[in-house]
């Protein structure tokens, strides 16, 4: 995927180098390097305002999103809530990180996460299924992608900073696995409830003459619960 980077940075370096030829001379390389590290310094100065900018305005809008919509289940509205804060730090790491493969990764947990809500904002009865999930899962995985987009912020190589990215990476595809697991987990009643109506519907039909296929035992299949993550 294509990342979309703020232009302003770059067009107050520009600025910055311009004014500085204009107003000092450019005679020896010396010069030049002064002119360049002024404009390096405006650069990321002018970036981490767009970023803190872009995430003020990502969190405020996510908080008044959960203060908006209310289930009348204080639980169920706290889970919701969470949630979308999640979703919103995850869309910001997408953005500040710009490997490509992390990136397609952090994309399809978001995917994977709105289902997870959605689902249980559907049947509040499957709450409890991912307590886990909400109060470990998914706050270290946030964590571990914070220190990701931390160490490669700092655009150096050196022995704990490369740890920490091959580390976090190397984990990514098991926690995306983890992920669809959790939302797998959360469809074992309706697996059941299949299982079983198939199973009586065989067995009616078998009584009237209507298959000839022979009675099948009622067995009732294994309902999953809190389904344990491997992180």
């Amino acid at each position: 995927m294509t990342k979309r980077k703020p232009v302003e940075p770059f067009y107050a370096a520009a600025v910055v180098f311009l004014l500085y030829a204009l107003i000092f001379p450019l005679y020896a390389p010396l010069h030049y390097a002064i002119a360049a590290a002024a404009a390096a310094a405006v650069f990321a100065v002018a970036l981490l305002l767009c970023r803190g900018g872009a995430v003020g305005q990502s969190e405020k809008k996510a908080e008044k999103a959960a203060e908006e919509k209310t289930t009348g289940d204080p639980e169920l509205d706290k889970m919701l809530k969470n949630g979308r804060l999640a979703i919103a730090e995850m869309k910001r790491l997408d953005g500040n990180i710009a490997d490509e493969e992390i990136s397609a990764d952090i994309v399809r947990l978001e995917q994977v996460s709105e289902k997870i809500f959605d689902q249980v904002r559907q049947d509040p009865r499957k709450l409890p299924q991912i307590r886990k999930f909400m109060d470990y899962y998914l706050p270290t995985t946030l964590k571990l992608l914070n220190a990701y987009d931390r160490a490669a912020g700092t655009g150096v190589s050196g022995e704990n900073i490369n740890a920490t990215l091959h580390k976090v990476e190397g984990m990514m595809k098991t926690i995306v696995s983890a992920f669809e697991k959790q939302l797998d987990a959360l469809f074992g009643s309706e697996a059941l409830d299949i299982s079983t109506d198939i199973t009586v519907l065989e067995n009616m039909m078998a009584r009237e003459g209507l298959t000839e296929n022979p009675l099948k035992a009622e067995s009732v299949p294994k309902e999953d619960g809190d389904i344990k993550l491997e992180l």
